[in-house]
């Protein structure tokens, strides 16, 4: 582990976490829904964050795990680094992260994440920290607009009267007609839909919560079988990244 050891875990106020999420994370977004916020700490700078809060789709995502209070689950929404810390250091503050939720908050008993395969990566740290894999699916909400942005579905579903500047200063409803037509979006916006995939990863700080899964668990291998490996933007293979291993 070297000197991930080292990292300090604290708890950050959303003022200090936001820029650094909007300047380090590969989205430059951050979560209106992240209400908790860790920071990791080396040689007494902030070199890291990781968000949590209540998931978009609440109500969706409950059902995932029987039994689940309201308050029972939390959604790890951002997770960024700078370039400063050591190996293994994400892997290190998840595992810390997840160590104080546990003691502060025992009402939780499970965390969600998803991995964006569209254009970042299908989760290699979550595997590497024990979550289960619940989920791939074909993303489709995902434009890629002219400038180089991406804007998510949801996001626009959640402000559909915002007046947005890709679109000249009209709204989502503006251009679809008042309805949740995506497509007619990217279409106004000129921009593109970005093919890949959709990883939802869950981790059972309650172990006994397992078995209460209301879906079935899904190898890590078949990532490989459905094509939806990416690792850093690329797409590439869990097979071929142990490949390459060999080689570094």
């Amino acid at each position: 582990m070297g000197r991930a050891k080292e990292i300090q875990i604290r708890v950050i106020p959303a003022k200090i976490a936001n820029p650094f999420i909007r300047a380090h994370h590969y989205s430059g977004k951050v979560v209106s829904n992240s209400q908790l916020h860790f920071g990791a700490f080396l040689d007494g700078r902030l070199h890291g964050v990781l968000s949590y809060g209540p998931s978009l789709d609440k109500k969706k995502i409950i059902g995932l795990v029987e039994g689940t209070t309201w308050d029972g689950f939390l959604e790890l929404n951002r997770m960024a680094f700078d370039d400063y810390l050591p190996r293994n250091s994400e892997s290190y503050c998840i595992a810390k992260t997840i160590r104080l939720i546990r003691k502060q908050a025992p009402q939780v008993k499970w965390i969600i994440s998803f991995a964006d395969g569209c254009s970042c990566g299908d989760g290699t740290i979550y595997r590497a920290c024990n979550f289960v894999l619940t989920d791939i699916k074909q993303n489709s909400n995902l434009c890629l607009l002219p400038n180089g942005d991406k804007v998510h579905k949801l996001t626009l579903q959640g402000h559909p009267t915002a007046p947005r500047l890709e679109l000249g200063g009209r709204t989502f409803y503006d251009v679809t007609g008042g309805k949740y037509d995506f497509n007619a979006y990217v279409k106004a916006a000129g921009g593109t839909i970005l093919p890949g995939y959709q990883l939802r990863y869950i981790y059972f700080i309650d172990p006994t919560y397992r078995k209460r899964l209301t879906v079935p668990e899904i190898p890590f291998s078949r990532i490989d079988e459905l094509g939806a490996g990416m690792y850093k933007g690329e797409c590439i293979s869990q097979a071929e990244r142990h490949a390459r291993s060999h080689f570094e």
